[in-house]
């Protein structure tokens, strides 16, 4: 079976060495962290491990954590520790996904049985992934970037390609398309795996700070340094790290970063020695890169040195023929994680949604599904495209809903005569008035019809 590791989160050091002590005595393979924030560099869908959390911790707690990591693998078994008064809070964790809580003082027998149970199922889940990719059945990168139109199976196809290759990627598309999604897939895909896998939002970083949070820096470095830092690059030894948004990044801060990916080392402020730095580079942009080359605000060799292989995520409105498929998807995920029964979508639903365009792309989706799942409807009116829609087959969609509305008034609702008259059979008349939303109370319907 596969070796899983144990990722022990702890930010109180002695009980952390304490507990990790006595796992390892236990035969487990384990890395202590003292942050939920490390922890995330370490996980995504085919971590081979997993997560011991305390619940009560400064920065990220465990259920935040727990929530965070269930967003990239909802399969990794996360175990909380909790205190004498957390018990409460422990039960929300164990109904919100959790896969079992310690409470304290807990004996190393008990907590080792827990672990043993949870690092079995996380290999079952494992070997199961591999045995249907075996067999022919979608593999991980399938059930992450979902889709059947041709733009995803090239996409898909590519990441097969680029993922196991040490090559820089620069990842193009729109906000909310699946950028970190595929970032996080040519890592998984790389030999690199089970190595961090460092998120740095460029458009997030404080300008002031931007430097020594890439670069880290030495104590005395600059007022307010009083000790040594790490920079997030230096985290990265051995990983990936994915630079988001890479547009939003100073020009000053661009060049020292094509410094770093050139000479594949970095440099912390406040000294002027050099540390290797074994790290692949992935950046993505919403931006067309070249547009802001001309445009003076970044740079071309910085574009050059990227863009070894460029992948192009494509937004929703480029593949229609995936919404329905997807929304139904993220329904049922939306329902099983609010812990409600599964969802039937119906037809004027489906329809709707793949004919409404999608600004927001998979995470606008998202949250309608989120919506959705949770018995809040989908939070737009959706009866049938408008007639002034540039797009044909909207226009015709409109016109037939039109034209079915106008013979059930004319015929004062009875259903015989209406799909008699439009030349329909009553089991297609009554799947079109479904899927338009016609109301047929408001036709006087003869009920003896139906």
């Amino acid at each position: 079976m596969t070796q899983i590791q144990v990722l022990l989160i702890d930010d109180d050091d002695h009980m952390r060495e304490a507990t990790a002590l006595a796992l390892q005595l236990a035969d487990f393979d384990v890395r202590a962290l003292p942050s939920a924030d490390e922890a995330l560099h370490l996980v995504g869908f085919g971590f081979k491990g997993i997560v011991v959390s305390d619940i009560r911790m400064s920065g990220m707690d465990g259920l935040t954590l727990m929530n965070r990591i269930h967003d990239l693998d909802r399969d990794i078994p996360v175990i909380l520790v909790t205190g004498h008064g957390d018990v409460q809070l422990a039960v929300r964790a164990m109904q919100e996904g959790a896969y079992d809580f310690v409470e304290k003082p807990f004996t190393n027998s008990h907590l080792a049985d827990v672990v043993k149970w949870a690092c079995d199922r996380r290999a079952l889940v494992l070997e199961n992934r591999l045995l249907r990719a075996a067999a022919g059945h979608p593999d991980d990168i399938e059930q992450r970037l979902i889709g059947r139109s041709p733009a995803m199976i090239a996409l898909r196809d590519k990441i097969r390609a680029v993922g196991p290759t040490e090559a820089d990627v620069l990842i193009m598309g729109e906000t909310g398309t699946g950028k970190e999604v595929t970032a996080r897939a040519l890592h998984d895909m790389s030999p690199r795996a089970d190595k961090p896998f460092i998120a740095i939002n460029c458009a997030a970083l404080p300008s002031m700070l931007i430097e020594s949070e890439l670069f880290g820096h030495e104590a005395g470095a600059f007022p307010g340094a009083m000790r040594a830092r790490f920079g997030k690059f230096e985290l990265a030894r051995g990983g990936t790290i994915l630079l988001d948004e890479i547009g939003a990044m100073p020009l000053e801060v661009q060049a020292k970063l094509l410094r770093v990916i050139q000479e594949r080392a970095t440099t912390r402020l406040g000294t002027n020695d050099s540390m290797p730095l074994n790290a692949r580079f992935i950046a993505t942009s919403k931006e067309n890169l070249e547009d802001e080359v001309a445009a003076g605000r970044f740079r071309a060799d910085l574009l050059y040195r990227l863009n070894v292989v460029t992948l192009r995520v494509p937004a929703l409105s480029e593949r229609r023929e995936d919404i329905a498929l997807l929304f139904l998807k993220l329904a049922q995920e939306a329902a099983l994680r609010y812990r409600l029964d599964p969802v039937d979508v119906p037809a004027q639903i489906t329809t709707a949604i793949t004919d409404r365009d999608w600004p927001g792309n998979v995470r606008e989706l998202r949250n309608a599904a989120d919506r959705f799942g949770m018995g809040l409807g989908i939070g737009f009116d959706n009866a049938a495209p408008d007639a002034g829609s540039g797009l044909l087959a909207d226009k015709m969609a409109a016109f037939e809903r039109t034209t079915i509305a106008n013979a059930l008034v004319a015929h004062g609702g009875n259903l015989k005569s209406v799909y008699e008259s439009l030349g329909l059979s009553r089991k297609a008349l009554y799947l079109k008035i479904r899927r338009y939303g016609l109301d047929r109370r408001e036709y006087s319907f003869d009920e003896s019809d139906s």
